[in-house]
């Protein structure tokens, strides 16, 4: 049965690539970064502004203790 053989999408391979560093007080870091000319450009700056806003929704959430970004002192 040839033709059961479920087909996958082919994707290009995406500009964005991946650097752990150190900071300055010692802790790894991630540095993500894209290549401005890549023929995908537009999919990879998608792919990293979502993870941004990913990554900073959790920050707050931690911060603040809240999913709405406002402090559970104020809410009272």
């Amino acid at each position: 049965m040839r033709g059961s053989k479920k087909k996958r999408k082919v994707k290009m391979r995406g500009s964005v690539r991946e650097k752990r560093v150190r900071n300055s007080e010692g802790k790894l870091v991630r540095i993500l970064s894209i290549d401005a000319n890549s023929p995908t450009f537009i999919d990879d700056l998608t792919l990293l502004f979502q993870k941004n806003v990913a990554r900073a929704r959790r920050e707050n959430r931690r911060l603040l203790r809240s999913a709405d970004g406002i402090l559970a002192a104020e809410k009272e």
